[in-house]
Parts: structure tokens; C-alpha cells; sequence
């Protein structure tokens, strides 16, 4: 991916610290939109300067689409989109709030639309791209208490097998992952560190992702690749 100008959401965050190294370490000029201040400063920390020179944080909403679309339109090009941003909360869906039903639709259902949406159309016009989201084992075996995660993970799949569908005869392609539970620090917090040996790394992942997103890809379209570790 060397010159590549490569969009990743929520490269800033515990899966971003895995991700965008990676993509950095390719060659590739990335740009990370970012609403926590401080995650930028940890991503910082780990980057060296030659890396920073060719990372561009962008202060975005991603719930929002003049947001998203002033985001993308300010990239020189849109080689290829990496979506990170996502999130659960638990509970029984007869106790659940149709507010946080609402919110977690809306953080990994929401913003794979927007961003898919305003990086496809830079995509088209340059007859070039690399459209990679995150799903979830969930996506694809739900689990109890996780309904709306599992809900709008299936939908974050549903929309990438369409988009693929959308591009077929271009140079656009559409993947994406399913891991199971990501070694990071906010899975470590609220699980427990007892089994964290099992869970996905994300520098793993990253890996994946980041063949999907590269030239090497071309020929992979609408997979939902299985990410599960030993869990």
C-alpha cells in the first residue's frame, strides 16, 4: 500500500493501536479522524516520526454526515477505507432500552453507512478502491444479552456483501472481517484478563485487514473472513 491514501476510523482507539502501525508500516498515508484527544497523544507515543509525518488526525463526528463527507472530501483521494469504530454494551433484549438500541445501531451500523457511502463515491471517480469493515463472530452466531450488537454487526455484513455486489466489474472491492472477542485494554477491563491468551490480537487482525485492503485483494469480494483466535 506504499503512497496509498488510506481512511481508517477509529484508528486512534485499542484496535486502531494495532491497526494503523501496520498500515503505517506499509507505506501508506493515513488519515484518522478521532473525537478523544487523548487517544490521539497514546497513538503518538507509539509512532515513530517518519510514521506522524505521513498521519493526518482529523477531529470528526462520524454520527454525522456533513461530518463524514467534509472528512472525506478533504483526502486527496480515498485509496482505501479501513472501519474500526464500533462498540457493545450488554443486556436482556425484553430489559432493553430502546435508547441504547438506538445508540449501538448508530455507532456500528450508522457510521459503516456514512463512511462507506461519501468513501465509495471518491472510489468511483478514481476507478480505485479498497473498502474493509468490521463484523463480528456475533454477526454470524449471536449470542444472549447481545442482541443489538449482534443486530447491527449482521447489518454492517449485510451492507459490505452489498456494496461488493454494487462494484463488481471495477476496481473497488468490499470485505470484511469477523473477529471474535480483541485482546484490548477496554475488552480486558470490562471481561477480565483470565482468558485475554484466547482472544484475538490486534495486530493479527491487522494483518488480515490489511490484505484485504492492499492490491493483493483483488480478486476477494463480499467475504466475510472468520477472525476467531482460540476463543
Amino acid at each position: 500500500m506504499r503512497n496509498s491514501q488510506v481512511l481508517i476510523t477509529g484508528g486512534t482507539g485499542g484496535l486502531g493501536l494495532g491497526v494503523t502501525p501496520k498500515v503505517l508500516a506499509t507505506g501508506a498515508e493515513v488519515t484518522l479522524p478521532y473525537i478523544v484527544e487523548s487517544e490521539v497523544e497514546r497513538l503518538k507515543h507509539i509512532l515513530s516520526p517518519a510514521e506522524l509525518v505521513r498521519t493526518h488526525f482529523v477531529p470528526t463526528d462520524l454520527g454525522k454526515e456533513a461530518s463524514v463527507a467534509e472528512l472525506v472530501e478533504g483526502m486527496d483521494r480515498v485509496d482505501a477505507l479501513i472501519h474500526l469504530v464500533g462498540g457493545f454494551s450488554m443486556g436482556k433484549t425484553h430489559e432493553y432500552a430502546f435508547e441504547d438500541w438506538q445508540r449501538d445501531l448508530n455507532l456500528n451500523l450508522n457510521t459503516t453507512f456514512l463512511v462507506c457511502k461519501h468513501s465509495l463515491k471518491r472510489m468511483l471517480q478514481h476507478h480505485y478502491g479498497r473498502i474493509v469493515t468490521v463484523g463480528s463472530r456475533g454477526a454470524v452466531d449471536p449470542g444472549g444479552q447481545l442482541a443489538a450488537y449482534c443486530a447491527a454487526k449482521a447489518g454492517v455484513v449485510a451492507l459490505t456483501k452489498a456494496i461488493a455486489d454494487e462494484t463488481k466489474g471495477t476496481n473497488i472491492t468490499a470485505n470484511t472481517v469477523l473477529p471474535s472477542i480483541i485482546d484490548t485494554p477496554t475488552n480486558r477491563e470490562a471481561m477480565g484478563e483470565n482468558n485475554a491468551d484466547q482472544w484475538v490480537k490486534p495486530e493479527s487482525l491487522a494483518d488480515v485487514i490489511c490484505f484485504l485492503a492492499s492490491d493483493a485483494a483483488q480478486d476477494v469480494r463480499g467475504a466475510a473472513i472468520p477472525v476467531y483466535g482460540n476463543a
